[in-house]
């Protein structure tokens, strides 16, 4: 049996050769997906049925976020329509929906981006109301006003409101008049590359470059001289007109490691508006946020009422109705800044609603129908600590979590554990693709205290089984668990902080290793037990055997380890080094979680390693191992992508770090430089990541350098 190393992953992220063993432990029956915690829910949905909204409501998204606006509209009588482009017919959301339509191929702008066919299914379904989600068309002030004109309820704030907000540029200088605090910058419009630099220059470095109609960290880029300005500057342009059709710019002052925290807000059309606390939102990556908290250790109740008022003020200012965002970067001596605002659900949002016990998206409709908040300022209490996860289909080892594709072969969600939730938009056979975000869900756990929560966050993760794809949860958990993180000690530069060399994995201590080679040497002798039974029943043996023990050679990261397991009964004893550990479970091997027991101890563990017989082990010195492949001439790119620009031609001399091409995967662009000095021979079409013959050669003495588009994988490679 195969597995991916996921709660605790071996130092490196090797692989093993030969036959592995996957030991994966403490099963419990599952429940039904739910999103209950005992006596308590994580979110509320109380729903007069006497307050009428809407009949039917679109929603013009995908994923998990569309699964969560439809449980909600489930709860509250609302027929549901979905939609989806060619690749998602059978995702998630379609199945879920009352109604299903199509509006075109993969690729967003042709499908969820695509205006003109969503009106039009808009028409053909006779939706009453349109809620966007988070992403795509839900800051769009086109898509707003084009709803309004067909007289069909935009579940979000009216085209003033996301215009002052969703142009970063115009919020900030409405924040200034608001005397909200904001970070020094320029407040116009970026015109190109040469103007980025002067601007750049007169704030001083380093500097944020942003698309002004962006969010999600899409369009972002930190600059610390002229040449990444530049480079920022083309980047960030092209990757906020490829995500939100508008690629311009605005530049501010980089404030250095800071934390980022945010206010959510609530307001209605008659004037009411509310701050339903903070949330800490400092775990990045490339400017994305990976682990969120509510609230934040950080603030006092001072602070947090000063960031909450001056987030209200700013959505009275624009005569803000909807559930809306307002973010602030904080820096240590608790100073805040405005950072920008967001006219939409939040991808967090859950944690807030674990502690506040409001439904955001029942909130969300209600306001969009016209009826007034239900709550007071002082009604909104701080109940209890959430966190989120975000687990992406990412490899955590390269630059803490490039885009992975694939089809999950195997997914089980931690359901059966108490106060968890999981907000998912795939299951078992879903695959995941190059054109869309590549989170796999959002993962809740909600504790009465910080401690609780984030035990319950470490319990949820070891039991989260996902097979076919590549994850972060071994960085997940890494990173709840670190001593600075539960100490609260974090900022928006943890992770290159912790892990200045990249994430290595978790590294074992003594009494982990020996565990972990037990538990597998006793899962392998199960194994081999149950293969000598048929139905049960034992096979009819050639010779009776009486074996009771037996001696195990099992490889684990770079070391080989001896290991002598006896059977007692359904327990096995395992000595290693010396030292004899007890492991009793009830072996249900067909099951992708085992309850294991370890000298009276329960633990989770997934982990990939090898394991041999003492004989098998003698004799795999002899077997010859395949040679690695030489990559000093290699270069390929890190993540499946589209190539979107190719930055040389045919007779070109290109030098060592020279970029040949860029790649567009999953909303992100990334520049592919080339290993070696050499000269453009040769340059094929690239119109599509499917055509074998696409190939740029560059020729270096008697060598060759080829760049190929196979599949979704380009690289460059010099033949010797």
């Amino acid at each position: 049996m195969a597995a991916m190393a996921l709660c605790r992953a071996a130092a490196g992220g090797k692989r093993p050769a030969g036959r592995a063993l996957l030991a994966l432990l403490k099963c419990e029956m599952l429940c039904s997906r739910r999103c209950l915690v005992t006596s308590r829910q994580l979110y509320s949905v109380v729903h007069d049925p006497d307050e009428k909204t809407f009949e039917k409501l679109l929603i013009a998204n995908r994923g998990e976020i569309a699964c969560r606006v439809i449980k909600t509209c489930k709860k509250m009588g609302i027929k549901t329509v979905a939609i989806h482009s060619d690749v998602d017919a059978n995702a998630v959301h379609v199945k879920m929906a009352d109604e299903a339509v199509c509006v075109g191929p993969a690729p967003t702008s042709k499908s969820y981006l695509n205006m003109d066919a969503i009106m039009e299914v808009i028409k053909k379904t006779r939706a009453q109301a349109v809620h966007p989600g988070y992403g795509f068309l839900s800051e769009n002030k086109e898509f707003a006003r084009r709803l309004a004109s067909e007289g069909v309820t935009f579940i979000g704030p009216d085209t003033c409101a996301i215009q002052a907000m969703g142009d970063k540029i115009e919020s900030k200088l409405l924040a200034k008049k608001a005397k909200v605090n904001t970070i020094p910058g320029f407040d116009g419009v970026v015109k190109d590359a040469d103007e980025a630099v002067r601007i750049a220059r007169e704030i001083g470095y380093p500097v944020m470059i942003k698309a002004s109609a962006g969010g999600g960290g899409k369009g972002m880029r930190i600059a610390w001289d002229d040449e990444e300005t530049r480079e920022g500057f083309r980047f960030s342009s092209q990757e906020a007109a490829s995500s939100f059709g508008d690629d311009r710019l605005l530049i501010e002052k980089f404030i250095d490691n800071p934390r980022h925290i945010e206010i959510q807000v609530l307001a209605d059309k008659h004037g009411n508006a509310l701050w339903l606390n903070e949330r800490e939102c400092s775990i990045q990556r490339r400017n994305q946020k990976v682990v969120e908290e509510a609230p934040s250790t950080f603030l006092d109740p001072e602070t947090r009422r000063a960031m909450g008022e001056q987030a209200v003020a700013l959505a009275k200012a624009v005569k803000y109705s909807s559930a809306g965002t307002v973010e602030f970067l904080v820096d240590s001596s608790k100073n805040f800044y405005f950072l920008e605002m967001n006219t939409r659900l939040q991808v967090e949002h859950p944690v807030t609603e674990c502690i506040t016990g409001l439904d955001l998206v029942q909130e969300m409709i209600r306001v969009a129908k016209g009826y007034p908040l239900r709550h007071k300022q002082a009604d909104i209490p701080i109940s209890g600590w959430a966190v989120e996860c975000r687990v992406y289909a990412e490899d955590p080892y390269k630059s803490f979590g490039l885009p992975s594709i694939g089809r999950l072969s195997q997914y089980q969600e931690p359901l059966h554990l108490p106060s968890v939730r999981v907000d998912s938009g795939i299951q078992q056979g879903s695959d995941i693709s190059i054109y869309y975000d590549p989170m796999i869900s959002k993962l809740i756990t909600y504790g009465s205290n910080r401690a609780e929560a984030l035990k319950r966050m470490e319990e949820a993760l070891d039991n989260y089984v996902i097979r076919g794809v590549t994850h972060n949860i071994s960085l997940l958990r890494e990173v709840i668990i670190h001593p600075r993180f539960v100490q609260g000690d974090i900022s928006t530069k943890f992770l290159p902080e912790v892990y200045p060399d990249g994430f290595k994995g978790h590294k074992l201590t003594d009494l982990e290793r020996r565990e972990l080679l037990a538990t597998a040497a006793s899962l392998y002798v199960a194994e081999q037990l149950r293969s000598q039974r048929f139905l049960g029943t034992p096979r009819i043996p050639i010779a009776k055997s009486q074996r009771n023990t037996w001696e195990l050679s099992v490889h684990l990261e770079d070391g080989v380890y001896p290991v002598a397991v006896s059977k007692n009964g359904s327990s096995f004893s395992v000595e290693v080094d010396g030292i004899k550990l007890n492991v009793t479970s009830e072996w249900n091997l067909a099951s992708p979680l085992l309850s294991v027991t370890i000298d009276g101890t329960q633990r989770t563990i997934q982990y990939k390693l090898q394991i041999l017989t003492k004989v098998a082990a003698e004799l795999s010195k002899y077997m010859p191992e395949k040679a690695a492949e030489d990559t000093s001439s290699i270069l390929r790119s890190p993540m499946p992508g589209a190539v979107v620009a190719v930055s040389v031609k045919p007779g070109d001399t290109v030098s060592e770090g020279q970029e040949i091409c860029v790649i567009e995967a999953m909303k992100m662009q990334n520049s592919m430089i080339a290993a070696k000095t050499g000269k453009v021979s040769y340059l094929g079409s690239l119109k599509t990541i499917c055509n074998l013959s696409n190939r740029i050669e560059f020729k270096k003495e008697k060598r060759k350098i080829l760049v190929v588009k196979e599949l979704s994988v380009i690289f460059i490679s010099l033949p010797k």
